[in-house]
């Protein structure tokens, strides 16, 4: 058995444990839905997610290497199409680990529904927001200095500002976190899947610099996106609770929302 296959069966052994420790544990979820305000913040999301798709990014001026700034240039690698596979596969795998946070209400539709909605909500904001940023900011790769350009990647060279794998890695990290403290407060995992979620999103991170994909300032920005609506969704859809007052207003303005929080 490689270490490969001996860390995927300690994984699913995790996995398997959570399930069993949290099924029979079936009460009300924290989170709920609400038609008026999730018909606001979904119209919204979708106004962020949708202009990107009809807008066409092009090349913009080459950067001279001696002119990136001191902490981009510090962290510059060459192609790694070994290490681009392994991250995008593992970005991909962080976008379904918040569905642990259901596990103690498997058996509830409304919690259902409502992870369904935050969670759509909160990925075509992050998946909107990263492809504004890359529309209005042309920006090359740092694999692009250290000679031709990749096969298959022509299209992508210059769509190096946010880091989009590290946007959903830590979408999804930051999700599960915000989630699964809100739920079992009082959970023996609570830390560890929070340690282990930010982990996880951490190393792809990594990894997205190391295969010369992204400078570091790209994988900060993605990481601040992904963080941000993997909260700000969660939070805006917290149910009012005994010893949890929390009052969630959504105001429609002209040109986006205006979300009020008190507690």
């Amino acid at each position: 058995m490689d270490d490969r296959e001996e860390a995927m069966k300690k994984y699913a052994l995790i996995l398997l444990c959570l399930l069993c420790s949290h099924y029979y544990s079936f009460s009300e979820s924290i989170y709920t839905w609400d038609l008026k305000k999730d018909i606001i913040i979904g119209s919204f999301s979708l106004s962020v997610f949708l202009p990107p798709l009809f807008i066409d990014a092009s090349p913009g001026n080459t950067i001279q290497k001696d002119d990136i700034n001191a902490v981009d240039k510090s962290l510059m690698f060459k192609y790694n199409k070994n290490l681009d596979t392994i991250s995008t596969w593992a970005a991909y795998g962080t976008l379904v680990i918040p569905g642990l946070s259901l596990l103690g209400n498997i058996k509830d539709y409304n919690a259902w529904l409502s992870y369904g909605t935050m969670y759509a909500e909160a990925f075509l904001l992050t998946y909107g927001t990263k492809d504004i940023l890359k529309t209005a900011i042309a920006r090359n790769r740092p694999y692009t200095y250290f000679g031709g350009i990749p096969k298959g990647e022509e299209e992508d060279y210059y769509n190096s500002f946010p880091s989009g794998h590290t946007s959903f890695a830590f979408l999804g990290a930051t999700f599960l976190s915000t989630t699964f403290y809100h739920e079992y407060p009082d959970s023996k995992w609570k830390v560890p899947v929070i340690i282990g979620s930010y982990a996880a999103a951490t190393g792809i991170a990594s990894m997205r610099i190391l295969s010369g994909n992204h400078f570091i300032t790209d994988v900060i920005a993605g990481a601040v996106i992904g963080s941000l609506y993997g909260w700000l969704i969660p939070t805006l859809h917290l149910r009012a609770r005994e010893g949890l007052n929390t009052n969630v207003e959504i105001i429609p303005i002209g040109n986006g929302i205006i979300a009020t929080m008190s507690f």
